[in-house]
C-alpha cells in the first residue's frame, strides 16, 4: 500500500476512554490520509466509475456535560474507482465548529442530548438552536461537488468528491436558506435536481426546495404544520416530493419553556404531504396514516392513480418499557433498532380517492435502505438494507431485499466487523436494476483494520469479490453515497 498522512487534527479524550461511542467500532480518528496502491483481496472490476463517499460523527474533545454520538465532527471518506483501481482519502469537514473548537481546544457548543445554554459559544445553528453545525450526518453529490449535511440543519460543506479538497459552502445564487439545509437532500439522477428540505421550531415550522443542475433555486413551498416536528428524511417521485408529519416531536409545553424533549402521540396519526415537484402550498394533498416514525424511506414511485412510498415503520419509536441506560448514556436505547422496531413498510395513497393503505413487507429489523440510483424515484424492485446490531448503532450484515419477490438475502459480518451503509453501484453499461456492485467500508475490531468492500449486488450473500485495505481502521458512522462517472 502507498498513502501518504496528510494531516493530524487535535483531541483531547482521556487515553483511558470508556464511552461506547468513542471505542470500539466507533474508536475516534484523527489522521486524514491519501492512499493508492492499496492491497486487495480478490479483484477491483474494471466496470466499476464512480466514487463511493461516507460521512460519520468523530469525537475529538471531551462534551460540556454529555457527549452524543451524533455530536462528533464529520469526516468524510472515498474511495474512487475506475479502470480496475482505487484511491481513497478521509478529511474531517472544516465547519465554522471544527475550527473554533480546533483553536480553543475545547467543546463549545451543547449536544444533542445537552441543553442548548450550556453552550459557550454565542451562536449556533440547527432547528433548535445554538448547536454546533457538524455537518456529519449525509453527503450527496449535487453539480459536481459533494455536499455534507446536519440532520439538525445547517450549511451544506461543499467538498471535491474524489480528493475531499474543501470547496466552500453551497450559495445556490444567494438564496441558501438562512435556516439552513437537513440532512437528506435527494438527487434525481435523471434531471440532476437536488430536492431539499428543512425545519424549524416557529411557523410554519416546514420548507422544501428544488435546486436545478446548475445550482439555481427553481421552488420552495412553505408546509404548514399544526407545530414543531422532526422529519429526518423526505421522498420523491418523478413529479411529487413526499414530505411527512409524524406523532414524534418535542412536547409543546416543555418547548414554551426552551426544553427539548422527544414524545411520541399514539394517538395522532402519521400525516403525509404530497405535493407537485413545481408546485406551491395550495397544491399539497395530506394523507393519513397508522402513527409511527419513520428514520429513512426507500423510495417512492407513482402507480397509476397511487403513490407508493417504502420505508422502516418504527413499532417503539420512544423505546417504551425497554430498560434504559444510565445517566451519562442517557438515551441511547433508541440508538438500537433492533429496540425500536423497525421494519420495511409500505404506504399507498390513491391521488384519485384520498385513501390510504398499508402493508409491512418484512419481519426483518433492518434500516439505512439503498437502491440503484437510476431507480430513485421511478418504480424499484431491490433494497439493500443494513441489518443492525443488537445493543449499538452499527450495522453486523448486509440484506438484499427483493421486494416484489418477498424474499430477503443476507451476508453476515465476522465476528467483531461492521460494515456501512451500502451503495449500490451499476456497472458500466449495465441495464438490471440489480446488475453492478456494492460497496461498503468495514471496521474490523478483532484485527483491528478496515478494508471497503465490493459483492455482486445479484449475489451478495456469496461473499465480497474485492477487500481493499485502507490505511488504519475507521469509525462506524452514518450516511453514505455512490456518485457514478466522476
Amino acid at each position: 500500500m502507498a498513502f501518504q498522512l496528510k494531516n493530524t487534527v487535535d483531541s483531547a479524550l482521556p487515553p483511558d476512554d470508556a464511552h461506547p461511542y468513542r471505542t470500539g467500532v466507533w474508536q475516534t480518528q484523527v489522521n486524514e490520509y491519501d492512499a493508492w496502491d492499496m492491497e486487495v483481496v480478490g479483484e477491483i472490476p474494471t466496470d466499476l466509475s464512480g466514487v463511493y463517499l461516507r460521512n460519520t460523527e468523530v469525537a475529538l474533545f471531551e462534551p460540556i456535560k454529555r457527549y452524543h454520538p451524533f455530536d462528533g465532527d464529520g469526516m468524510l471518506h472515498a474511495i474512487s474507482f475506475g479502470n480496475g483501481e482505487a484511491r481513497y482519502a478521509n478529511r474531517f469537514v472544516r465547519t465554522d465548529g471544527f475550527v473554533a473548537e480546533q483553536e480553543a481546544k475545547q467543546s463549545l457548543w451543547a449536544g444533542i442530548a445537552e441543553h442548548p445554554s450550556n453552550a459557550i459559544a454565542p451562536t449556533g445553528r440547527g432547528a433548535r438552536g445554538m448547536m454546533k453545525d457538524n455537518a456529519s450526518t449525509d453527503v450527496i453529490v449535487h453539480g459536481g461537488q459533494a455536499l455534507a449535511s446536519f440532520y439538525q440543519c445547517g450549511d451544506l460543506y461543499a467538498l471535491d468528491p474524489k480528493t475531499l479538497e474543501a470547496l466552500g459552502r453551497a450559495d445556490w445564487g444567494g438564496k441558501f436558506p438562512a435556516e439552513g439545509v437537513s440532512a437528506h437532500p435527494k438527487l434525481d439522477e435523471h434531471t440532476g435536481e437536488l430536492l431539499y428540505f428543512s425545519y424549524f421550531a416557529e411557523a410554519p415550522y416546514l420548507r422544501f426546495g428544488v435546486v436545478d443542475a446548475t445550482g439555481v433555486v427553481t421552488n420552495q413551498v412553505d408546509v404548514e404544520l399544526p407545530g414543531a416536528r422532526l422529519p429526518h428524511d423526505i421522498a420523491f417521485t418523478e413529479n411529487y416530493v413526499v414530505l411527512n408529519d409524524l406523532p414524534l416531536f418535542w412536547r409543546p409545553e416543555a418547548l414554551a419553556e426552551g426544553y427539548y424533549s422527544n414524545h411520541f402521540y399514539r394517538d395522532i396519526p402519521s400525516r403525509f404531504a404530497v405535493v407537485p415537484r413545481n408546485g406551491s402550498a395550495s397544491d399539497i394533498r395530506w394523507f393519513e396514516a397508522d402513527p409511527t416514525f419513520v428514520l429513512h424511506w426507500t423510495n417512492a414511485y407513482e402507480d397509476g392513480d397511487e403513490i407508493v412510498l417504502d420505508g422502516f415503520f418504527q413499532h417503539n419509536p420512544t423505546a417504551r418499557g425497554v430498560e434504559r441506560f444510565p445517566e451519562a448514556y442517557k438515551g441511547f436505547e433508541t440508538l438500537d433498532m433492533n429496540v425500536l422496531g423497525a421494519r420495511a413498510h409500505r404506504w399507498r395513497f390513491n391521488m384519485a380517492t384520498g385513501a390510504t393503505t398499508e402493508e409491512q413487507l418484512s419481519e426483518t429489523c433492518c434500516e439505512f435502505p439503498m437502491i440503484n440510483g437510476r431507480h430513485g424515484g421511478r418504480r424499484h424492485r431491490y433494497s439493500y438494507n443494513a441489518r443492525c446490531a443488537q445493543g449499538i448503532f452499527a450495522f453486523d450484515g448486509l440484506i438484499k431485499h427483493d421486494i416484489d419477490g418477498g424474499t430477503e438475502e443476507l451476508w453476515e459480518c465476522p465476528e467483531g466487523q461492521f460494515i456501512s451503509e451500502t451503495v449500490m453501484a451499476p456497472r458500466d453499461g449495465s441495464t438490471g436494476e440489480d446488475d453492478g456492485y456494492l460497496v461498503t467500508f468495514m471496521s474490523d475490531i478483532v484485527n483491528d483494520r478496515s478494508a471497503a468492500l465490493l459483492f455482486d449486488a445479484a449475489d451478495p450473500s456469496s461473499g465480497p469479490i474485492a477487500d481493499i485495505a485502507l490505511p488504519e481502521r475507521i469509525s462506524s458512522g452514518t450516511h453514505a453515497t455512490w456518485a457514478p462517472n466522476v
